[in-house]
């Protein structure tokens, strides 16, 4: 039995396996730029790197300290910091070589500045749709130009952010067809730069857009956006915990803060070890979710509370028993609760989900 009252399990040979599904969907030119930012979408970005490496070209993170984590481990590979960097980051980013994205002349200029022997390499970004970084497509040939003029920097590569790849395919359709048309626009002015866009979803729906490199995150912790393509994916991570306590509970007891739930004839209640603090979303609560004990699906009773949470397990054998462990998602036996499921419970999304879990959590990494 695991020490651990709650822990996530993380099969590296399935991270492997989903860095090969994602090589076969695009193809063997494009390289792979494995998005382990948000500590690794809560897998641990360092060991998902180190695993990872022999199938990426790159690593993209979101912060500076993200990104000195993964070089400590990954010391051959470059990263691209996905995020916009602080002012006061720049510098400490161009002294160790990571690769900032940009946004605008006015930031690029103030990466130049900051070269010292050789050019500040950055990285492009530009707004097709998303909102959210990026210079706006109708401004890109003219944004490209004046980089291109400014001394000091290097556009090591260009890319763009699907917003609905996973939603809206005759969006993305329109949004990658125009894409393509800019980046063979692109390229003469930033003749040494490469070119991406694809996300998980892009990268399966649509290969024929690689260009140059792909960016899938989700896909490589072996969950598809698009689930016809799930088949092809092993989830990576199994969010266990333990049961404390058993108790039987009388008719029309309420369990849990509000009274929620009032037991509505004799029941067995079993309490976890595990809460909202530890990530399991609050918003479960009261909406048919449900734990494995012994290979069943049980479900959860009344709200979940910070550190704990309970679960019907009237219809189980009389002996389960305080210890016995519990699957809150990933497989047990031959029954599987899905990261997706959790998610549509709570009203939320998979990336959600994986990255909430909280510091009490240990993450337990299987190396086969």
């Amino acid at each position: 039995m695991s020490p651990h009252r709650c822990r996530a399990e993380v099969d590296h040979a399935a991270l492997r396996h989903n860095a090969a599904a994602v090589r076969n969907a695009i193809g063997k030119e494009p390289g792979i730029i494995a998005v382990v930012k948000a500590d690794g979408y809560g897998h641990g970005g360092p060991e998902v790197a180190r695993t990872l490496a022999p199938f990426a070209e790159q690593f993209g993170v979101a912060t500076l300290g993200e990104a000195r984590a993964v070089r400590a481990v990954v010391a051959g590979k470059d990263i691209l910091i996905l995020s916009p960097c602080l002012p006061g980051e720049r510098e400490e980013v161009v002294r160790e070589g990571f690769i900032p994205v940009v946004s605008s002349t006015a930031e690029a200029k103030a990466y130049a500045h900051l070269s010292q022997g050789k050019p500040a390499r950055i990285h492009l970004a530009i707004d097709t749709g998303m909102g959210r970084i990026g210079v706006w497509q109708d401004d890109a040939i003219k944004a490209a130009q004046a980089i291109a003029a400014i001394g000091g920097i290097e556009a090591e590569s260009v890319s763009t952010h699907l917003p609905v790849a996973d939603s809206d395919a005759e969006f993305t359709a329109q949004e990658l067809a125009a894409w393509d048309k800019l980046v063979a626009q692109l390229r003469p002015i930033l003749p040494g730069a490469k070119f991406h866009a694809l996300n998980s979803a892009a990268s399966l729906e649509s290969p024929q857009h690689a260009a140059d490199r792909v960016r899938p995150g989700l896909a490589l912790y072996g969950i598809s956006p698009l689930p016809v393509f799930q088949k092809l994916l092993k989830p990576v991570m199994t969010l266990k915990t333990h049961i404390t306590l058993v108790r039987d509970v009388g008719p029309g007891r309420g369990i849990s803060y509000g009274r929620d739930f009032i037991t509505p004839k004799p029941m067995r209640i079993a309490t976890l070890a595990i809460g909202y603090a530890d990530g399991y979303p609050r918003q479960t609560s009261n909406r048919g979710a449900q734990v494995l004990i012994r290979d069943r699906r049980c479900p959860i009773v009344g709200r979940i509370t910070m550190d704990q949470f309970m679960v019907d397990v009237t219809d189980l054998p009389r002996d389960v028993a305080a210890g016995e462990e519990v699957v809150l998602f990933g497989t047990q036996g031959d029954e599987e609760i899905a990261v997706g499921e959790v998610a549509a419970w709570a009203g939320t999304i998979t990336w959600d989900i994986l990255t909430r879990l909280g510091k009490r959590v240990v993450v337990e990494h299987v190396h086969s």
